[in-house]
């Protein structure tokens, strides 16, 4: 088992969400930073469906009662074990009665935690994400707190070592450059505002406003102009995880993977290859958002995934 000893500002449980439930209300939940979260099981010897601890903030801090192996990827952290360094994106062993803390993040927003056994929780429609708005799922459908005990169905062996090649590594910090496909209603700003939508050459950077969650983030720059007698909204419907909506203030939001439906123009779509990168956003952070075609972005999908199946396949 593992007690948590100082869940850090919020940690969660998290694994890859409720796809298809959108339509009766209920949001994806899944872990924001999908590459970090995979890698995390990966070096941990779980199956790709498997839970997680996603976590935000400094002071994280677990007790662990058996001897297990685990491993941390994500945004960059100064971790010890026992108070001896831990290096990230590796599978590191934690013999009984060890402590694990992470004093500090030191680039990057979210950070993952994952186990070489079976967390003993109930998946809820399919998913052992936390959905904090309707209370189920994860540990008693809330953030981990003080005290809290975690079990496993079981624990199994991981020896061997287990690493994630430097190349595959993301950086964490900022600028956050995010890739963009123009959305339905980018044809409702003027032209000068979102010149960077048809011109490769061209981007339009923001700040992170320190509104920023699961749900969404808020940026803070210039607004941007809608083109006159412009309807400023739309008839609300389904949006996706990366969906930038402008509401008549002109400051977009970047929707993330906690809701289920927007009623605002909107204006680009952040490609899937950058949608990792919406969980190490931070408040006040620069967001570049430059603008890229399907066919490219389809090509930076693919390229990654042949990247990390070979560097699986080598271990």
């Amino acid at each position: 088992m593992i007690t948590v000893v100082n869940p850090a500002f919020l940690s969660m449980i998290c694994d890859n969400g409720r796809p298809g439930y959108g339509y009766i209300g209920v949001p994806l939940s899944s872990g924001l930073d999908r590459f970090s979260m995979d890698m995390a099981r990966f070096l941990a010897g779980n199956p790709a469906s498997a839970p997680v601890i996603e976590i935000m903030g400094n002071d994280f801090s677990l007790l662990f009662g058996d001897d297990v192996s685990f491993a941390i990827t994500g945004a960059r952290v100064r971790a010890t074990l026992d108070d001896a360094p831990v290096e990230m994106w590796s599978a590191v062993s934690a013999p009984k009665g060890s402590v694990l803390k992470i004093p500090e993040v030191l680039e990057g927003f979210r950070y993952y935690v994952s186990f070489s056994g079976t967390l003993d929780i109930d998946p809820v429609m399919g998913s052992y994400s936390t959905n904090f708005e309707c209370t189920f799922g994860g540990f008693q459908g809330r953030p981990l707190m003080k005290g809290d005990v975690l079990t496993f169905r079981d624990i199994y062996d991981t020896a061997g070592y287990r690493g994630v090649p430097a190349e595959l590594i993301p950086s964490m910090g900022e600028p956050h450059i995010l890739r963009v496909l123009p959305g339905p209603e980018a044809d409702r700003f003027d032209p000068p505002a979102v010149k960077f939508l048809t011109d490769r050459n061209d981007a339009i950077v923001f700040k992170a406003s320190a509104r920023l969650n699961r749900t969404g983030i808020r940026l803070n720059g210039t607004p941007l102009k809608f083109r006159p007698g412009s309807e400023e909204s739309i008839i609300s419907e389904g949006i996706l995880p990366g969906t930038i909506q402008v509401p008549p203030d002109g400051l977009p939001i970047i929707n993330c993977v906690e809701r289920t439906i927007g009623g605002y123009a909107r204006l680009a779509l952040v490609i899937d290859v950058d949608l990792d990168r919406l969980a190490q956003v931070k408040p006040f952070d620069r967001v570049i958002l430059s603008a890229t075609d399907l066919k490219e972005a389809e090509r930076l999908s693919q390229a990654r995934k042949d990247a990390v199946a070979f560097s699986v396949k080598k271990q």
